[in-house]
C-alpha cells in the first residue's frame, strides 16, 4: 500500500454539544481527512496527489484487485475510483456495492467515456464524477463536501443519527466556534453566573444548555425562562412563585421555577426585557441565594446557577435606565459570545449537511447532498436569522427539491454569479459583434443582404464593420 501523508490536516471534526454529555472532538486526537484511490496511480496523477497532500488529505492507494478487507483498513471515509486506469471488474463492483453505506465515491472517467453500463454503474454508487483530466479544484470542493457527509454516517453510524440530530445540538468548525467551545470547558464547572449575548437565532439557549451538561450540575434540571414572552404581572409568579391567596385565582401554593430549578441550572432568556420593579427581586437572589414568593413572607433558599442571555446592548439599556446596572454586574461575571453565522466560515455549508441527515427521510427522493452553486450560495448568504434561518432553508429544500442533488433555489437562494460584470459598452459591442457575424454567414458574406436581416442600411453596416475593427473589403457589396 503506497501512502502520501499530509504535514498537517487543516479541518477539524465537528462538535456537537447536546442535553445529554457534551461530545468534543479533540484537535489532538481529530480524525485525519483519508481518501482511498482504487486504481493504478499512473505518473500524470502525481500533481494531482500533491493538490491532495496541500490540502491535508492522506491518499492511500488501493490496488484493483486488492479487496474489501484492504479497504476496510485504510479507514476511509472517502473512495476515489479511476475508471480511466482501471475496468469495472466484478470485485470492482462488488467492493464499490458492499461499501456504498460507509463509503462515498467519486470517479475519474476518460473525457470520452459514454459506456452506458459503466455510467450507470457511476449514476448508482458514486457522489460524483469527474473527466480526465481532472480540475483539482474542482475535485477538492467535491472531496470536501463527500467528506463532510460521510463523517456523520461512518463516525457516528446510524445507529446514533437521532441523537446527533437532535435540536439541541451545536455544531461548528470554525475558529469562533472552536473558541466558544473551549470557553464552555473551561467555564463549565463553575458555578458563576454566565451572561451568553449573541444575536436572535445563533443559539444561546444551546449554548446554556451546553453549560449545563457538561457540569457537575448535569445530572439536576434544566429550566428555562423567556423574560420577554410573558407579562410583568406574570413573570414574578413564574420566577419566585405564590402563596395561596397571593391574587384572583391563586387557590394553592405555587412553587416557581427557581426553586424547581433548585439543584441545577436556570435560563434567563432574553434577560433584557426583564421589567425594571422585578429586577431588583432578581438581584437580591443572586446576592444571597434567597427570595419571598408572591403573598408570602418566609424566605426560601435555593442552590442554582443562573445563566442569563440578552441580544440587545446591556451597557446602553444601564445607560438609558431600563437595566439596573448593578444586575448587570452580578449577571455578567462570565461573558460568552455566540457569533452569528455570518461570522463562522465554513460553518453554514457543515450545518446544512447535518440538519440534511435529520430532515432526509421526509424527502421524496434520495436527496445525497448539495450542489457546488448551493455550497457557495450558503456561504455567501448573509444569513440575517442565522441558524434558524438555515434550518428552516434546508427543510424547505428537502421538501422541494427533485434532483438527487439540493440546488440555490430549492432553498430560495441565489446562485453566485462567477465572473466579473461587463460595462454596458462591452456587452452591447458584444451583441453587435455576434449578430453581424450571424447575418454575415447566413447570407454568405454578403453586405448589402445582411444589411437587411439587421434592419439597417448598407452604409451602416460598413460603419459598423469598421468600429468593431473588421475588414469590409473582404465581403461582397452585392
Amino acid at each position: 500500500m503506497i501512502e502520501y501523508k499530509a504535514d498537517g490536516y487543516l479541518d477539524v471534526m465537528p462538535y456537537t454539544a447536546s442535553s445529554g454529555p457534551w461530545t468534543a472532538v479533540d484537535p489532538d486526537r481529530q480524525e485525519r481527512r483519508v481518501v482511498a484511490y482504487l486504481g493504478d496511480p499512473v505518473t500524470a496523477l502525481a500533481p494531482l496527489f500533491d493538490a491532495l497532500r496541500d490540502a491535508g488529505w492522506s491518499v492511500r492507494h488501493i490496488a484493483p484487485d486488492a479487496g474489501i478487507e484492504a479497504l476496510r483498513a485504510s479507514e476511509a471515509v472517502i473512495g476515489i475510483v479511476d475508471f480511466a486506469q482501471c475496468a469495472p471488474t466484478r470485485l470492482v463492483r462488488q467492493v464499490m456495492g458492499e461499501l456504498a453505506a460507509q463509503m462515498r465515491w467519486v470517479a475519474l472517467l476518460d473525457e470520452q467515456e459514454s459506456d452506458p453500463e459503466l455510467l450507470g454503474l457511476v449514476g448508482q454508487y458514486c457522489h460524483d464524477f469527474h473527466r480526465m483530466p481532472v480540475d483539482a479544484e474542482r475535485l477538492l470542493h467535491t472531496l470536501g463536501h463527500a467528506w463532510g457527509m460521510g463523517v456523520l454516517t461512518h463516525i457516528h453510524g446510524p445507529e446514533t443519527e437521532v441523537e446527533l440530530m437532535s435540536e439541541r445540538d451545536m455544531v461548528g468548525m470554525s475558529a469562533p466556534m472552536l473558541q466558544l467551545f473551549g470557553d464552555i470547558r473551561k467555564i463549565s464547572h463553575t458555578d458563576c453566573s454566565v451572561l451568553v449575548r449573541g444575536e436572535t437565532g445563533t443559539g444561546k439557549e444551546l449554548c446554556a444548555l451546553a453549560l449545563h451538561a457538561h457540569s457537575s450540575r448535569a445530572n439536576g434540571p434544566f429550566v428555562a425562562i423567556n423574560c420577554g414572552a410573558l407579562p410583568p404581572e406574570l413573570i414574578q409568579s413564574e420566577l419566585f412563585g405564590h402563596e395561596k391567596g397571593a391574587f384572583t385565582g391563586a387557590h394553592q401554593r405555587k412553587q416557581g421555577l427557581i426553586e424547581t430549578a433548585a439543584g441545577g441550572s436556570l435560563f434567563l432568556d432574553e434577560i433584557g426585557d426583564l421589567p425594571v420593579g422585578l429586577q431588583v427581586h432578581l438581584l437580591r437572589f443572586l446576592q444571597e441565594g434567597q427570595f419571598t414568593r408572591v403573598g408570602g413572607t418566609q424566605t426560601v433558599s435555593a442552590d442554582v446557577r443562573i445563566i442569563a442571555a440578552t441580544h440587545v446592548d446591556l451597557e446602553q439599556a444601564v445607560a438609558e435606565g431600563r437595566f439596573r446596572q448593578d444586575l448587570m454586574f452580578r449577571l455578567n461575571v462570565i461573558p460568552l459570545y455566540v457569533p452569528p453565522l455570518r461570522e463562522r466560515p465554513g460553518d453554514p455549508a457543515l450545518l446544512a449537511r447535518y440538519f440534511l441527515q435529520r430532515f432526509r427521510h421526509e424527502s421524496r427522493r434520495q436527496i445525497q447532498g448539495f450542489s457546488e452553486d448551493a455550497l457557495q450560495a450558503l456561504d455567501q448568504h448573509d444569513w440575517p436569522g442565522n441558524v434558524r434561518e438555515l434550518i428552516n432553508r434546508v427543510h424547505r429544500a428537502v421538501v422541494m427539491c427533485d434532483h438527487k442533488l439540493i440546488r440555490p433555489a430549492d432553498m430560495g437562494l441565489r446562485a453566485r454569479i462567477s465572473g466579473s460584470v461587463p460595462t454596458l459598452d462591452d456587452a452591447r459591442e458584444k451583441a453587435e459583434r455576434e449578430a453581424v457575424h450571424l447575418a454575415l454567414s447566413q447570407t454568405g458574406n454578403n453586405v448589402s443582404e445582411a444589411a437587411k436581416l439587421l434592419g439597417v442600411s448598407r452604409a451602416t453596416l460598413y460603419r459598423l464593420l469598421q468600429r468593431l475593427g473588421l475588414a469590409p473589403t473582404e465581403y461582397s457589396s452585392g
